[in-house]
């Protein structure tokens, strides 16, 4: 497993340096061609990010201003049409957010990590989480009013800031830890220095305080798995899964594996498994450790919804 401090977006992102160079080549030549304007001067709102750039230009740069990302490839006929959109509304907002581009074809572990099934795909990053996504090309007007939830969502987090520049550090943007509630600074702190005892510890405390706090929840439940899975032997989970179908803790191990290494359906469907072949205690389990899996995503994302729903469908 990587480390803590990697496991942006549930710690989906295996970052790399294969085909690194081929991407970097790829990227010159089209920025050299035209910039995302269209007049050969690229923007400094506009980037393209590779498995290599990830954790800076996206995991990183999230905290302090939103990052948007848009999923993207050269044969994608919408993608043509969205693309410009999200370009010109980056440029607007000039540093409120940023636009980050994907292609795909040249980064599939990215395009993997995303669950990316169909393109285009924007992703909302907000403080090193995936707060909110969409698939398609929607209009102008209806990107605008879901750009707008996601920097609602942002200033909530204390990310970013509706003026851009204004009270800016580095980047045109607020430092997000002189914005964020103190239990909220402390407990990233923690994770980002790897300390996972010291961030559960902080945030533990701080739900006391405000139990239905939903990022304080997500941010448990992400602490938690990486706790797990660090005291994992992966290889050795694995086989003891494969080995003993009807192990319900074997499975659950494989799980949080699944998870952290950014397959959220398979683990999904893994503990929806153990759910249909059990009973009694042991169904219990599994479906308490799917709910405390879910509390890692927002609360409509749509894997989760599939998920729940499928669960209801088995408990009722």
């Amino acid at each position: 497993m990587q480390q803590p401090r990697d496991f942006s977006l549930y710690g989906a992102v295996d970052l790399g340096a294969r085909q690194a160079a081929a991407q970097r080549r790829q990227q010159a030549a089209r920025n050299a061609e035209a910039g995302p304007s269209g007049d050969g001067e690229a923007s400094p709102y506009v980037f393209d990010v590779t498995e290599e750039t990830f954790n800076t230009d996206v995991a990183a740069r999230s905290r302090t201003t939103p990052v948007i990302i848009d999923l993207w490839a050269d044969w994608c006929g919408p993608c043509k049409q969205l693309s410009p959109v999200l370009e010109k509304l980056a440029d607007e907002a000039a540093g409120a957010w940023v636009l980050a581009k994907i292609d795909v074809d040249a980064n599939p572990r990215l395009a993997q990590a995303f669950q990316a099934q169909s393109i285009p795909m924007v992703v909302a990053i907000v403080g090193g989480q995936m707060v909110d996504a969409f698939l398609g090309a929607m209009p102008e007007a209806q990107v605008r009013q879901w750009l707008t939830q996601v920097l609602a969502v942002a200033d909530q987090l204390g990310v970013g800031s509706p003026g851009g520049a204004a009270g800016a550090g580095e980047n045109g943007a607020p430092e997000a830890a002189d914005l964020m509630p103190p239990a909220y600074a402390e407990a990233q702190a923690a994770m980002e220095r790897g300390d996972m005892d010291a961030a559960a510890a902080v945030i533990e405390k701080a739900l006391a305080e405000t139990p239905g706090d939903p990022v304080l929840k997500s941010w448990l439940a992400q602490v938690s798995l990486i706790q797990r899975v660090s005291g994992y032997d992966q290889a050795a989970a694995r086989r003891d899964a494969a080995a003993s179908p009807a192990d319900v803790d074997a499975q659950l191990r494989v799980a949080d594996i699944e998870l952290a290494t950014g397959r959220a359906e398979e683990a999904f469907d893994r503990l929806l498994g153990v759910i249909r072949r059990t009973s009694g205690d042991e169904r219990n389990k599994a479906r308490l450790h799917l709910l405390d899996l879910f509390e890692i995503f927002p609360p409509d994302d749509p894997q989760v919804k599939r998920a729940r729903s499928q669960l209801t469908a088995l408990l009722f």
